[in-house]
């Protein structure tokens, strides 16, 4: 079996699609891939770190607004599907799977040109533009969220879910948070606002720290690496003082923190709910208000349907709005169980497989 695989921009596209890779090399050790992105994509430096053969194409995004550098995007969209036709045969593969970000875009198009079985991956609840351009030429559309399924052709779709949750899904119980000087035996509060962090939600905690050293539960607070500075120079006394209260810029090993604390407050990417859906942990989600179409307001919203997790719009973060919503649930165990058994409830913990299963009958 020969896979080609895209997507890029970000890690809700290149997680997943490396969580699938691994799965697949579980089922098929003879299984070939070869992952294909950009020169100066996130993807380029991910991927390589895996081991994955990799190939680049030249290729970017079109702006929302008139520009001229919009003539230059159609110039390059052409020429790389030039780009992807000539990796297409050079490795043969028996199956093209696209994760989204423009990338895709070519290699999946090129191809379906070439009459090589595709598939689409569609992590989010509302659509990005490759994905919405690419529906009408794959053989498959893979969704994560029910709601995705109205921007697609009905006779496509199929709900598999996100591969990190099948990824992080079997992590246990541990004493992981021993790593950050606190108590594996306390509840905890993970906040984090991704990898390079959100500045409103560490304004919300700047505010807050005052009153969250004195709780009875602990908190472990992931500032990004951009903002870390900033924050702990704020709060270097303060911090000096707290035993339930610790900052870090990043979190390495955070699918295994996730099995290990309480509640979580941090923004709504697919990816991240994903993997906390896998787990069953409850949330307060702090929807990003800076991506496409509002897409984290919705993916949130899924959750908070069903009882999985609470809402706080990134304008309505303050510091006492945190610890309000904070104390409110975790002095209420009962609600908290409630969320969390919600939540387990909505995760897909099978999606490699059900991606695999898809990608193996396209094939056919």
């Amino acid at each position: 079996m020969k896979i080609i695989v895209s997507g890029g921009g970000t890690g809700g596209h290149i997680y997943p699609a490396l969580a699938l890779i691994k799965e697949i090399k579980k089922k098929d050790p003879q299984a070939e891939f070869l992952y294909v992105g950009t020169k100066n994509g996130l993807e380029s430096t991910i991927v390589r770190g895996e081991n994955i053969p990799f190939k680049t194409i030249e290729i970017q995004g079109f702006k929302r607004s008139l520009s001229l550098k919009n003539v230059q995007t159609i110039y390059l969209f052409l020429k790389s599907i030039h780009e992807a036709k000539k990796i297409i045969r050079e490795f043969a593969p028996d199956v093209v799977l696209g994760t989204g970000g423009y990338v895709c875009s070519s290699v999946v198009y090129a191809a379906h040109k070439l009459k090589v079985p595709t598939m689409i991956h569609e992590q989010n609840s509302i659509p990005g533009i490759t994905n919405k351009f690419l529906a009408r030429y794959v053989d498959k559309i893979g969704i994560c969220f029910p709601e995705a399924a109205a921007h697609f052709p009905t006779d496509k779709v199929v709900m598999t879910g996100n591969p990190r949750a099948q990824e992080v899904s079997g992590i246990k119980k541990s004493d992981i948070l021993q790593m950050f000087d606190l108590s594996p035996e306390k509840p905890t509060v993970l906040i984090f606002g991704g990898s390079r962090g959100a500045a409103r939600i560490n304004q919300a905690f700047i505010e807050a720290v005052q009153e969250l050293i004195s709780k009875d539960y602990q908190i472990l607070y992931a500032s990004g690496a951009v903002y870390y500075d900033r924050v702990y120079n704020v709060l270097e006394e303060v911090l000096h003082k707290a035993t339930n209260v610790k900052v870090v810029p990043y979190i390495s090993n955070m699918t295994e923190v996730l099995a290990n604390v309480d509640l979580i407050i941090g923004r709504a990417g697919a990816t991240s709910l994903a993997e906390v859906t896998a787990i069953g942990v409850p949330c307060i989600l702090v929807p990003s208000p800076n991506v496409t179409n509002d897409h984290q307001t919705k993916n949130a919203e899924s959750l908070v349907k069903v009882g999985a997790a609470k809402i706080v719009k990134d304008q309505d973060l303050t510091g006492h709005v945190l610890v309000e919503t904070l104390d409110n649930l975790m002095n209420d165990p009962a609600t908290l169980k409630e969320m969390s058994e919600a939540s387990k409830k909505e995760g897909i913990t099978d999606a490699s497989d059900r991606l695999y299963t898809e990608l193996t009958q396209i094939m056919d």
